[in-house]
């Protein structure tokens, strides 16, 4: 049965070190929460380590970059495993052909396009129109708060010339702020549901969990998952993910679902139970919001 917690620290010795979420857990898309970054400088500070572990479709410099604009400083975590360097990996070994179709905003996504020196022999990427496209890669969509469904036509067209998507960001929507958007998950699984094939790279799914374990490894590391506790506030990624690893969860309520959860400071623990038995979740913890 989940445990509702009041803060990190209470479990926090358990562990020697964290994934965590970003998005609803370290910041808003606009801020950083000063409370969530007190906890990972203070767990940092008693030799913890601590693994930013995001849907972003963003090169690890460019969530470096963009926490710094938030106002997260460096001293809150140790290294960063992104979505964005997971799906360009296998990008960049052909997942999805030489020729691709680009969903996104370039001003944000263009990093994504930036060579990746981990890859021996990576092939050459052009990005081309739609009916010259040899596989789809999607970091959002075009206008983040229109309806996924906009791209039906495009995605029974690609469907029909069997283009795999390659999805850099499985998250289906994030808040910015008060303002719920759209994002890359929410077009995978429209073009799942319309019988196209979706790879997908960031949480739920195993190689970003493997990408967190290797940026483990490069701080001269052994950790077993039995000493990792992942942190976030999607269901569906965050906890799913962590399930599915089989390492311990803090699920955040005030996040994606401070309205199901009741959340002011903490969550109303008959909510939070219902809300888990209806999705099929069972965090080891939960706590209103990261402290």
């Amino acid at each position: 049965m989940t445990q509702i917690i009041n803060s990190l620290a209470e479990v926090s010795s358990r562990y020697k070190a964290l994934f965590v979420d970003l998005w609803g857990c370290v910041h808003n898309g606009i801020t950083a929460f000063p409370e969530a970054v007190a906890a990972l400088q203070a767990y940092r500070a008693q030799g913890g380590l601590v693994v930013l572990v995001t849907n972003s479709p963003k090169p690890r410099a460019g969530v470096a970059a963009q926490l710094g604009e938030f106002g997260v400083p460096d001293d809150a975590y140790d290294t960063i495993a992104t979505s964005g360097d997971s799906a360009r990996a296998a990008m960049f070994t052909g997942a999805v052909g030489n020729k691709v179709y680009f969903m996104g905003e370039w001003e944000r996504d263009a990093g994504f396009f930036e060579p990746l020196n981990v890859i021996h022999d990576p092939v050459e990427i052009s990005i081309v129109p739609l009916k010259e496209a040899e596989g789809i890669v999607c970091c959002g969509p075009f206008d983040t708060q229109a309806d996924p469904d906009v791209n039906r036509p495009d995605f029974l067209y690609a469907k029909q010339m069997g283009l795999k998507l390659l999805c850099a960001n499985p998250d289906i929507v994030v808040d910015r702020g008060e303002t719920r958007e759209w994002c890359a998950g929410a077009l995978a699984r429209l073009y799942t549901e319309m019988g196209g094939e979706s790879l997908y790279f960031g949480k739920p799914h195993p190689p970003i969990y493997d990408l967190a374990r290797r940026r483990l490894a490069e701080l001269d590391v052994d950790i077993a998952d039995a000493d990792i506790l992942a942190i976030g506030d999607g269901p569906h990624t965050d906890i799913a993910g962590a399930m599915g690893e089989g390492i311990d969860s803090l699920f955040i309520t005030g996040g994606l679902a401070a309205r199901e959860t009741k959340t002011a400071q903490q969550p109303d623990a008959d909510a939070l139970a219902d809300y888990l038995s209806q999705e099929q979740s069972a965090p080891t913890y939960a706590i209103g919001f990261l402290r």
